[in-house]
């Protein structure tokens, strides 16, 4: 899986886990993504999503 937004190019992000004794070891967040029919150029296409670009209705579903 791409791990990335068609849309808005939303990816991974890292950062620190810190622990409660402030030890801190490499995590990562991953964005919400949907897997969509969204119209690309007037075609019906899968393509993954985030949820954010999906409620604001920066894209247009297919049905």
């Amino acid at each position: 899986m791409a791990r990335r937004c068609y849309y808005c190019n939303r990816g991974t992000q890292t950062g620190n886990q810190v622990s409660h004794s402030n030890r801190k070891t490499r995590r990562k967040w991953y964005p919400n993504l949907q897997r969509m029919r969204i119209l690309v150029d007037g075609q019906p296409r899968r393509q993954y999503v985030c949820t954010r670009c999906l409620r604001s209705g920066r894209v247009l579903r297919a049905l």
